[in-house]
């Protein structure tokens, strides 16, 4: 897959951190409850944080008590692409960002009480959060 931020594996070491690198590049995974925007409330956009593309408003932000910054719909209907992820011996949907293609995290359809059903439990570490003005 060709994405319109496409890199060498060296530019991205050189401009992500160890923890960045291995959640957005390798799909790793941040430990529950310690990512920076789990429990944030501020109003704004959240981007990826590799190549800046815009993915998620605060207005689809919700608490879903999982560890992760959950919401449930992307800012646009491209904003990410879904991949089937067999890894770990189960099914889940990857969340990767449509512009780079760095890994986000998984959607779950698991959140009835949000407007689309859907969880899109995102990686702190992968997002920055441009507050609005």
């Amino acid at each position: 897959m060709t994405y319109e931020v496409t890199k060498t594996d060296e530019q991205w070491r050189a401009e992500l951190s160890p923890e960045e690198y291995a959640v957005l590049r390798q799909a790793g995974t941040e430990r529950p409850w310690t990512g920076e925007y789990n429990e944030t409330k501020t109003e704004g956009v959240y981007s990826c944080r590799a190549c800046g593309n815009e993915l998620f408003t605060s207005e689809t932000k919700f608490d879903s008590h999982c560890g992760w910054p959950s919401f449930y719909a992307p800012k646009a209907g491209d904003a990410v692409e879904l991949h089937e992820d067999r890894s770990l011996g189960m099914l889940r949907v990857e969340v990767l960002c449509a512009k780079c293609g760095s890994h986000l995290g998984h959607v779950f359809e698991d959140a009835p009480q949000t407007p689309t059903g859907d969880r899109f439990c995102m990686n702190s570490v992968s997002l920055r959060l441009l507050p609005a003005t």
